[in-house]
């Protein structure tokens, strides 16, 4: 077999090109080899999804029914595929309780929002001496540093703010984004070239003046800056684009009309959901979605029924079902929780109030133990029956699940020395 050689190319010259071009092809097959291969690599990373269910949302009508009791409300309670039951309009999350564990013994003490939201993120109670990290950030802070290919932000909170990064550094921040995945507060200029010389004068300014030993947070601000900067330029950004979603995966988490959900009677929680699928799935060790509207003091039985266990039941049990299709259930821990319980007793409003005494929390996949109730409330839900559980007892079981050892130790800005689930033991049940 001969080859044309190429006009003005002597033969001597073309076959130096051809012997060079069999030495490039199996360094191209390798780099094939490797592209095939990085989606499996990020399917071993793990990560956590923690579902926050801000205002406090009604677990004895949810997780732990009473049915019998005066306080046992208008639901009634079903069977599920693990050894446990729950509400009658969840359903389709019955079908997937088989990965996940309810704890039934929370008792956290604090019924104030923003403390509860506080101890709940942090596992330590407020304290005026000290900021703690929400264990968003400290998962940011264990494990962004080993992804090296990671280029968007590794603690991403989708419709909600979270709490914030307190000692570990706004690095650390919860990077905040709307359901449909558009970014708050950010914009492209088209003009590339006036925006590299702004950067440029940026970093030259900041470098001078985090190198004039006037404190850390320039230092901090520079490398939040520089991840702002990333952003613009990387291909990892498509995985906020909800909307690309093929619409049969949409329709699995309520993602009604108007292209990316936002339509009207769109689930946005659960585009929430698939955000997080699509996150973690890029790298990303931690996102937080939140969904409000648990404050029910009122009509608390047909607002549940009509609107949020409908979107609840739609969105998790299709978060669950697409992580364990898609071979990331076994190293992606999620969490469900708010601030705190409600009453047992329903008011005269016919609503329940603030609880933080007895209530649920569930916990599943990453590699725990699912399919069981753990702990227990009495016959009316009012107190706690054997081991009670704190914040700290869930982030700890997600520690071990995420590979962060229970021993590791922060400094707080004074010095203190700050244990990591504020020094809780793992929930034994779901380890083992």
């Amino acid at each position: 077999m001969t080859f044309p050689i190429p006009d003005g190319m002597g033969r001597r010259h073309f076959m130096r090109h051809m012997a060079a071009g069999a030495t490039i092809l199996p360094a191209m097959q390798f780099i094939n080899h490797v592209k095939a291969n990085a989606q499996t690599v990020r399917k071993n990373q793990k990560a956590c999804i923690l579902l926050w269910m801000s205002g406090g949302p009604p677990t004895i009508d949810i997780w732990d029914l009473k049915p019998g009791s005066k306080n046992g409300g208008e639901f009634q309670p079903i069977s599920t595929k693990g050894d446990m039951q729950i509400s009658e309009h969840m359903s389709k999350t019955a079908g997937v309780m088989d990965e996940l564990s309810i704890v039934r013994s929370m008792s956290t003490r604090e019924a104030d929002h923003g403390r509860g939201r506080y101890f709940m993120h942090t596992s330590y109670v407020p304290n005026p001496t000290v900021i703690h990290p929400t264990f968003g950030s400290v998962v940011s802070h264990e494990l962004a540093s080993s992804r090296k290919e990671l280029e968007i932000p590794s603690f991403v909170s989708v419709s909600g703010s979270s709490m914030g990064p307190g000692y570990l550094g706004m690095t650390h921040a919860p990077f905040m984004v709307q359901s449909n995945g558009q970014i708050r507060n950010a914009g492209q200029s088209n003009e590339t070239g006036r925006l590299g010389q702004r950067l440029a004068m940026l970093g030259e300014i900041e470098s001078n003046f985090i190198n004039s030993n006037r404190g850390e947070f320039p230092k901090a601000h520079k490398e939040v800056y520089q991840k702002a900067v990333n952003l613009m330029t990387s291909d990892q950004m498509r995985a906020f684009e909800v909307a690309q979603e093929p619409d049969q995966i949409k329709q699995m988490y309520g993602v009604g009309g108007g292209g990316a959900g936002m339509g009207m009677g769109a689930n946005r929680f659960g585009e929430g959901c698939l955000l997080a699928r699509r996150l973690v799935e890029s790298g990303v060790p931690f996102v937080e979605v939140d969904m409000g509207g648990w404050d029910l003091h009122n009509d608390v039985f047909n607002t549940l029924r009509d609107q949020r266990l409908p979107q609840l039941d739609t969105a998790m049990s299709a978060l669950v079902a697409d992580l364990k299709m898609r071979g990331l259930l076994e190293h992606t821990t999620i969490v469900w929780m708010g601030e705190f319980g409600r009453t047992p007793r329903i008011n005269q409003n016919v609503g329940r109030d603030h609880w933080a005494a007895s209530w649920s929390a569930v916990v599943g996949g990453g590699g725990l133990k699912g399919g069981q109730a753990i702990g227990a409330t009495d016959k009316d839900g009012i107190g706690i029956e054997g081991q009670s559980y704190v914040p700290g007892n869930i982030w700890a079981s997600v520690a071990h699940a995420l590979g962060i050892p229970l021993d590791t130790v922060h400094t707080s800005k004074r010095g203190r020395p700050m244990k990591i689930a504020n020094g809780q033991p793992p929930i034994a049940e779901l380890i083992g």
